[in-house]
This record gives structure tokens, sequence and C-alpha cells, in this order.
């Protein structure tokens, strides 16, 4: 054999070689873009199948935990609403009638010594009283209404003197009345042993049970007292 001829024979062999490589190279990459195609796909079918459940379930989405984050709070908000819409209002444990024969006083009790009284006339609240450690009292007009610590409520037509000034009150009392400020008066309640109560408002009417005589100070600095 030739030299040529063996050259030849060798190039052939080693065309051939490449050839296969070749081959064999292809087929390994369809094999890798065949599973990768099916990877994908058994993600895109699982990814779908988790959506159905989740929306048979009654969550929308792949963000299955926000829409439950939203819809738990929707249904805890529709929950409270309906607690509070469903719920009994406070009611008050007597209606009383005042002085006046229009106004009506509803009385509520919200603990130990401590009432609210709602002044209502035909319909609407005209104002409301609240004893917190103390009775408390409203000029309505020259209708004047206390409101005691053991929840009761008095109340009487006219009877004011206009501070300041000392006057004399019901039940042998004398109040001495001084202006100590703008919608700001103090008034002492003396009896026989010297002053036994002072009261004093603050932009707020305030009353006072003095041994069964009530006694209402207005912001104005009007003085009222009833047995």
């Amino acid at each position: 054999m030739s030299s040529s001829t063996t050259v030849r024979t060798a190039r052939r062999r080693t065309l051939r070689i490449a050839a296969a490589a070749l081959t064999a190279a292809a087929g390994l990459t369809l094999t890798a873009f065949a599973g990768s195609d099916a990877a994908d796909a058994k993600s895109a079918s699982h990814a779908s199948s988790a959506a159905g459940e989740a929306t048979a379930s009654g969550w929308s989405g792949i963000q299955s935990t926000d829409a439950k984050a939203v819809v738990a709070n929707k249904q805890s908000g529709q929950q409270n609403a309906h607690t509070a819409n469903g719920g009994k209002a406070a009611s008050p444990v007597r209606t009383q009638r005042l002085a006046d024969g229009i106004s009506k006083a509803e009385i509520y009790k919200l603990g130990d010594q401590h009432y609210r009284a709602k002044i209502v006339a035909r319909g609407s609240v005209l104002a409301t009283l609240e004893t917190k450690g103390h009775d408390d009292g409203l000029d309505a007009n020259d209708m004047f209404v206390t409101l005691t610590l053991d929840g009761q409520v008095h109340s009487w037509m006219g009877g004011g003197h206009q501070g300041p000034g000392t006057f004399k009150l019901a039940g042998g009392w004398t109040a001495k009345v001084t202006k100590i400020g703008e919608l700001r008066y103090r008034a002492q309640i003396i009896g026989h042993d010297g002053v036994a109560a002072t009261l004093e408002t603050n932009q707020h009417d305030v009353g006072l049970n003095a041994n069964g005589i009530y006694i209402v100070l207005s912001n104005g600095g009007v003085i009222s007292a009833h047995a």
C-alpha cells in the first residue's frame, strides 16, 4: 500500500468518527431538550392543578396565602359588624319625666356609683349628665337637673340666683358665688358650721346633693337649690 493510499484511508476513518460523534451529541442535545420540555410541562400541569385545587377550596389564584389573609380579614370584619349590629344596645335602667313636662331623663348604670343620664326631648338628646366620683348638674333653660352618685335624678323649675354674690338657699344653706374666669364660677356652700362643700364650673354646669337639698351651679354663674 502506498503512502497516499494510507493517508486517504486515515482521513476517511477520521471523518466517520467525527460524524458519529456529531450524531451522538445531537442525540444527547435532543434528549436534554425533550427532558426539559417534559419537566416544564409537568411543572405547568402541577401549577394548573394547584390553582384548580385552590379555586375549588375557595381561594383564587396561585397566591392563595394572601387571598386567605384578605378573605379572613373580610370575614373578620363582617363578623365584627354583625356583632355590633346584632348585639343589644345598652338599655336605660329607668326613664323619668322631668319638671318641664316635655323632657325626660334616660338613666344608665355604667358602674359602681357611675351613672349617665341623657336628657331627651321629642326624640333628641339635648344634654348628658354623668357621675364620675361626684354628683352632676345641669341648667337647661331655667330647668335645673341633678344626677347623684346613686343614680337619682331630681329636677325643678326656676329659683336661680345670678352670681357673683351671696344667696340664701333651700334647707338653710348659704351660697357664696364668685367668678374666677371665663365661664368659671365657684360656689361655697355654707352651713351652720362653715363651708360644707364647694362647687366649681369649668365650662360645664355642676350639681350637688347637700343632705337632700339639690343644688346646681351653671357655668354662667346661676345657682339654684331645691328640696
